[in-house]
């Protein structure tokens, strides 16, 4: 199992265990964050499940494909460690990674 920690706008926190290979945003769904609403159900179609990536792990993700740049420019309050939550799948070497959602989604 992957733990993610979620941040909200407001600095609560959430904790989830994911199995590897899910996304950061179906397991948001699958806990009830609503602050991510994958409203193109992880489809790299929308930017409803915008993240900020803690600072001490943007590093370790996979770069952004164009196609996830594309869509952060429709993100609200876009940031330079802004990512699509469809777009990471968590792996070992991922847990305990941290994001934290905007005050709200586009």
């Amino acid at each position: 199992m992957v733990k993610v920690v979620y941040v909200s706008s407001n600095g609560e926190k959430r904790e989830a265990e994911a199995e590897p290979g899910m996304t950061v945003m179906e397991t948001a769904v699958k806990i009830g964050i609503d602050e991510i609403l994958g409203e193109c159900g992880g489809a790299c179609a929308c930017a409803t499940c915008h993240v900020y990536v803690a600072p001490e792990w943007f590093d370790k993700l996979p770069p952004a494909s164009p196609m996830e740049i594309d869509m952060l420019d429709f993100a609200v309050d876009p940031r330079p460690n802004s990512r699509l939550s469809c777009q990471i799948s968590l792996t070992e070497e991922l847990d305990g990674l941290v994001v934290e959602t905007p005050e709200r989604q586009g």
